[in-house]
Order: C-alpha cells, then sequence, then structure tokens
C-alpha cells in the first residue's frame, strides 16, 4: 500500500471513530426555572393549571418526586448546580460572594467544553466569578461558552434590556419566549457542527416582579385557583419563631397571598406557561435538527415558592414548598422509562456530576483529602427505581436576617430543622416533620414521644452535616463560623464571639442583595 494511501486511510479512521465515539455521547438540554413550585405542573398533581409541554415531558421521561434545593434561593442554589457542591464549598451566594475561578473550572460547563462539547448559556446566570477570594474582577463568564445569552443581576422581563438577546427582542419582546428562541437557533447550529452539544438555559420565570407574556392573558383569565390545605396564617402558629423574622412572613401580605390570591397565582402560572411554550419550541427544534433521539432533557427550578403555604410567601425558608421543586428527566434512549417516577432523595447537587456522567466526563478528584463534589450522578436512579443516591441532605439557609438562618437535613420520609438563633428573647428551636405521610408539614412531631427515636436519628444525621460543614467549608467569604452557629451542643451565649463576622477585609466580598 503506497504511503500516502496508508497515511490518508490512517487519519479516515481516526476521524470515523472520533465521529462515532462523539455520536456516544448524548446531547444535554438543561432547563432552570426560577421560584417554581412543583404546585405549578399538571404532572405533580395541580388540575388548575395548564403545562402541556413539560406534562408531556414528564410523560416521556422520569419525573422524580423528593428533589431537593440544598440553598433555596437563587445566588447559591445556581452555583450548586453548576459545580456539584454544597453553598459552603462553594462560598457563594448574596451577601457572601462571587464563585472562584479554581471552582468554575470544575462546572459542567467547563468539563463538557473541555470534553469536546460545543456549549451554550441564556438566561439569568445568577453569579460571578473571581480570580480569587477578595479579588476584584468579579464577572460573568461570557467568554467561556461558544454562544452567549446571559445577563447579570436578575435579568429583565423586557427582552430588549437583556444586551445579549436584543436580536430576539422585535419578535419576542417578553424574554421567556426569546430564551426559547436562543435554545431553538442554538440546537439548529450545534446539529450541524458534528459536536455534541450542552444548551443551559436559565429563565427568570416565575421570579417576581410577577411580568408575564402578554400574548397569554387568555390563559388564565378570571380562573380562580383551589388553595392548598397549609394555605393561610393559622397553619403556621407551630413553626419556629425565628422563621417568621425574614420578609418571607411579611410577604404573605405584601405580595397579595391574604387578600389577593387569584390574581397573585393566574400572574404566576401565566409565568410558567410561557416557560411550558419555551420548552415547546425547544423541543421541537430538536425534532426538526434530526437530534432529538440523542439528546437527554432535564428540568427543574433553582428554588420553590411558598405562595401563601403557611401563611408565608417567597423562599428561602427550609420548608417543602420553598426547598422542594420539580424534576424531569427525559433519555430518548430509554424508551422503558416513559412516565416513570421515583421517590429517591435527590438534590441540585446532583446535577453536575449526572451530566459529567452523560458525558462520560471524569468527576472530579478530591483534593487535599475533601470529597470532589457533594453530588452523586442520578443515572443509577434511571436504571434501579428502589435505588438510592443519598441518605439524607442539608437545607441550609445563611442569607437575611440572623434570626432567619436554619440548617435542616432531609431524607425520603422526614426532615429535622434546627433554628439557631438565641438571641432577641427566642430560644433555639427543633422541627420534626414526616414528610411522605405530612407533606403539608402540619405536624410538628419533635415532642412527640412515640417519635423519640426518629428525632434522635435524624439528630446524628444534621450532627453529621454540621461536622462536614465545619471540616469542608471554603476558608473565605465568611462561612467556616457558621458550623459553630449550627452546632446543637453549645449554648447561645457560647456561639456570640465566634459568629461575629469575620473583620479580615481581604477575604470579605461586596455585598449583593437577592429578591
Amino acid at each position: 500500500m503506497p504511503p500516502r494511501f496508508a497515511a490518508c486511510l490512517l487519519l479516515c479512521l481516526a476521524a470515523a471513530a472520533g465521529t462515532a465515539a462523539a455520536e456516544d455521547r448524548p446531547n444535554v438540554v438543561f432547563l432552570l426555572t426560577d421560584d417554581q413550585s412543583c404546585d405549578s405542573l399538571g404532572c405533580y398533581g395541580n388540575p388548575d393549571v395548564q403545562t402541556p409541554h413539560l406534562d408531556r415531558l414528564a410523560r416521556d421521561g422520569v419525573a422524580f418526586d423528593n428533589h431537593y434545593d440544598t440553598t433555596a434561593i437563587c445566588m447559591a442554589s445556581r452555583a450548586t448546580v453548576m459545580t456539584g457542591l454544597l453553598e459552603y464549598r462553594t462560598g457563594c451566594n448574596f451577601s457572601h460572594g462571587p464563585l472562584t475561578q479554581s471552582l468554575w473550572e470544575q462546572s459542567y460547563p467547563m468539563a463538557l467544553k473541555r470534553a469536546g462539547y460545543r456549549t451554550a448559556f441564556a438566561g439569568k446566570f445568577g453569579f460571578e466569578v473571581v480570580d480569587a477570594p477578595g479579588a476584584e474582577n468579579a464577572r460573568l463568564p461570557a467568554d467561556d461558552f461558544d454562544r452567549w445569552g446571559g445577563s447579570p443581576g436578575q435579568t429583565s422581563y423586557a427582552t430588549r434590556q437583556n444586551a445579549s438577546m436584543r436580536e430576539y427582542a422585535d419578535e419576542f419582546p417578553h424574554s421567556t419566549l426569546s430564551y426559547g428562541a436562543f435554545g431553538r437557533d442554538f440546537v439548529q447550529e450545534a446539529a450541524g457542527s458534528g459536536e455534541p452539544f450542552c444548551l443551559s438555559i436559565s429563565f427568570k420565570s416565575p421570579h417576581m416582579p410577577d411580568t408575564p407574556d402578554p400574548r397569554f392573558d387568555a390563559v388564565y383569565a378570571g380562573k380562580t385557583f383551589r388553595k392548598p390545605a397549609n394555605y393561610g396564617r393559622e397553619h403556621g402558629l407551630h413553626f419556629s419563631e425565628q422563621s417568621r423574622q425574614g420578609r418571607q412572613y411579611e410577604r404573605f401580605h405584601s405580595w397579595g397571598y391574604a387578600d389577593d390570591y387569584d390574581a397573585v397565582m393566574r400572574r404566576y402560572h401565566q409565568l410558567v406557561y410561557g416557560v411550558d411554550a419555551a420548552v415547546g419550541m425547544i423541543r421541537a427544534a430538536l425534532e426538526e435538527a434530526g437530534v432529538a433521539d440523542r439528546t437527554v432533557v432535564i428540568f427543574t427550578s433553582d428554588n420553590g415558592f411558598l405562595c401563601g403555604a403557611h401563611g408565608y410567601g417567597s423562599k428561602v425558608l427550609p420548608y417543602e414548598e420553598a426547598s422542594r421543586v420539580p424534576l424531569i428527566v427525559y433519555d430518548p434512549r430509554r424508551p422503558d422509562l416513559a412516565g416513570t417516577r421515583r421517590d429517591a432523595l435527590t438534590g441540585n447537587v446532583d446535577f453536575a456530576p449526572t451530566i459529567r456522567a452523560l458525558a462520560g466526563v471524569p468527576q472530579p478528584a478530591a483534593a487535599a483529602g475533601k470529597d470532589g463534589v457533594d453530588g452523586r450522578s442520578l443515572l443509577p436512579l434511571l436504571d434501579d427505581a428502589d435505588a438510592a443516591i443519598h441518605e439524607s441532605l442539608p437545607l441550609i439557609n445563611v442569607w437575611g436576617p440572623p434570626a432567619v438562618h436554619s440548617l435542616a437535613v432531609v431524607t425520603r420520609d422526614q426532615k429535622f430543622v434546627f433554628w439557631p438563633h438565641g438571641g432577641d428573647g427566642m430560644t433555639p428551636t427543633e422541627e420534626l416533620y414526616d414528610t411522605a405521610a405530612d407533606p403539608l408539614e402540619l405536624t410538628d412531631l419533635d415532642e412527640h414521644p412515640a417519635r423519640a427515636a426518629d428525632r434522635d436519628a435524624m439528630r446524628a444525621l444534621y450532627d453529621g452535616w454540621v461536622a462536614h460543614w465545619r471540616d469542608h467549608a471554603v476558608g473565605h467569604n465568611d462561612y467556616r463560623r457558621f458550623a459553630v452557629l449550627f452546632d446543637r451542643g453549645l449554648p447561645w451565649d457560647a456561639k456570640t464571639d465566634a459568629l461575629k463576622p469575620d473583620p479580615n477585609p481581604e477575604v470579605r466580598q461586596r455585598k449583593r442583595g437577592g429578591r
């Protein structure tokens, strides 16, 4: 065989092998909403809403019924989604600080880009990246994606006000559908490249201010909505006094849940309807581009929303409506999974490991004797309906007034909450819920004699997470002191000195507000 022909043959074989390897790796579409409760979807049991495309996604794939955001506020939750690390390991949240470049390098978009994926992001990115703790060069990592439609801060529902999305403003003046159009265009572009792709879209909807797309005004016009059985202040009297110190309590009134419930919920669900339509656009684009059969679609939210449950509004608190959110995973290569559900405990820490596993990318190695990531791949749960990947997960809040700071631990069936604040006339408080039998959290079992063994078991799990915090928290952005705050064994007066903010300006980040 002539040398030139042999060389050409080897090149062709290598190219074919590369193409086959790429085709073996699925495309990934990751869709994240903002402030969306489980009760906002028909496939999660609400007969009052219209979510046809998301309901179809659940019929085609797997819906998860015990999925939690380990921090129920957008900035921290989004950093966790990207990295697979708990908040105290990212050091990232409002009033604490941005994500460091070294941790961003471990994120799933960066890992997949290094592995040959085309990557795109649109919507609310949710956090900034700095070179090192205390650095002043906080920025969005727009240049790290092949296509960028992201925006800083809370973004705007007006497409034209989001600089990277202005090309869509004439056709789609409301941002929700503009993100659907961005996804459509990227899918069409990437499908012709011969490379696998990863598309991440973070919708602003249904975040406040609730400004829905007027093209959907007719969907819920005049609609009345059922109220959940735990609606109203009378169903929150057993909650701790600490939980009433944050804005979640006053927003039951100031955001209209108390006296204008139907109008508020019309706007909320109309925003979700816009997301549903955008999801339909993206799935149609996958079909038209001929890649639907090798594209995994994941849909979830960065946190839930209380919507008047227990007489509270907003999010942040460790209760079900704020911390448990929808999760749908559709893998077209697994038609056997269509319409199934999973009750295993899962969390937002699991997305980065799952997307890495789908792409065949190794998980981050352990560093300095610490676990590589806190999450686990969801893929074993697709293979085995009885499998489990977590015994428990923490639910973290170290944002807002100090009295509202809390740490909870949740299992598939139970939840234990510790409210440590003992100042201002309050007493540190525990709560225990049987979330399997009492998903509306109407009964606190912490002092129930028959549940003493459950309480002790949940306390032990809780103490284990406090120890993990103490051993694994980042050394910047003021996170290590919270391991002292959440220690059940220390009296309040022994904690006060340790709880003073770190005076070292080199590791303090500039303050940022959250909504």
